[in-house]
């Protein structure tokens, strides 16, 4: 394993330091949230407490199967870039990242359509896999004539990316669709339910996301599900057999619960015979490319090149 940006290891670790210091401001994420706290987290941005900004050139659509996404078009397409959003499966949104994918979708040149999957406790597995799955076949049908190109690549973060390799399974188990997507952009995400030991050990640290917080977005996300019903490979994809997947590059802070997780799938992505990227950032907690920091930057710049280049 090899840990990267460990030249900017004191500016994360003082950013987590605060981060943990303004718990109290923060609204509780607890295991059944109010409806004021969930409506809360789903108005402002992931990771934040502001709505997020809007921007007027991207579009909403409704899809084959009543599925909404949002897409964003530059003025050149080398490819399509199916995004799932993060948000614990029960907040955040497809309008949440407006300006961070509109600059992916220029710089990488990439059709981006980010699905608007529904969302835990209203809508609990496996709805969200649903919706991400009617997406990836609609853009299997329709990439070509839709952006005039049938090069496809999906990812997303934190449940995005639990949801990207659902998908991907879905695809190649239930509709024999293999190769479709050219590789997959996976960051910080949880890939084992029943919980990885690093997700049990974690503790109660309060960054953005810990081993209580975890726990209760399985529960809001798998209610009533124990621990060998969310080993399940539909429920928790480190236990599938992962042949036939595209390439894969996987994304993790060393101060993340899920670093077991995305160490883990790395291992067995490997082993199932298909080329995969391990990035492990030095001290950086959960969702770090939400924040305003450096390796912040220097990531969104590696996912572009990735995609890019893919």
């Amino acid at each position: 394993m090899t840990i990267t940006d460990e030249d900017c290891l004191a500016e994360t670790l003082a950013f987590n330091e605060q981060f943990e210091a303004a718990a109290a401001s923060r609204p509780a994420r607890g295991q059944s949230p109010s409806a004021a706290t969930l409506a809360l987290l789903r108005r402002n941005r992931v990771g934040g407490d502001t709505p997020p900004v809007r921007l007027a050139h991207a579009q909403s659509h409704v899809v084959e199967g009543g599925v909404k996404v949002r897409t964003f078009v530059p003025d050149r397409v080398d490819g399509v870039y199916l995004h799932i959003h993060g948000g614990g499966w029960a907040f955040g949104s497809a309008d949440g990242q407006d300006e961070r994918l509109w600059r992916l979708a220029v710089q990488a040149r990439l059709a981006v359509v980010s699905v608007e999957y529904r969302l835990a406790p209203e809508h609990p597995f496996p709805a969200g896999p649903d919706d991400c799955e009617a997406a990836a076949r609609w853009l299997v049908a329709h990439a070509a004539t839709e952006f005039g190109t049938e090069r496809l690549l999906i990812g997303g973060e934190s449940a995005g990316a639990h949801l990207s390799v659902v998908t991907l399974l879905r695809l190649r188990d239930r509709h024999g669709i293999t190769g479709a997507f050219r590789a997959a952009n996976l960051l910080f995400g949880p890939y084992d339910l029943s919980m990885t030991p690093s997700q049990r050990s974690f503790g109660s640290r309060q960054l953005l996301s810990n081993t209580d917080s975890l726990r209760s977005t399985y529960e809001l996300f798998t209610p009533g599900m124990g621990a060998e019903q969310r080993r399940d490979p539909e429920v928790s994809p480190l236990f599938a057999n992962l042949t036939g997947l595209p390439p894969a590059r996987i994304v993790i802070g060393t101060e993340d619960p899920l670093l077991d997780d995305s160490l883990f799938l790395a291992g067995r992505w490997q082993a199932a015979g298909m080329p995969v990227q391990l990035g492990v950032v030095a001290g950086a907690m959960h969702g770090f490319t939400l924040f305003p920091l450096t390796i912040s930057e220097r990531e969104h710049r590696r996912e572009r090149d990735f995609l890019a280049a893919a």
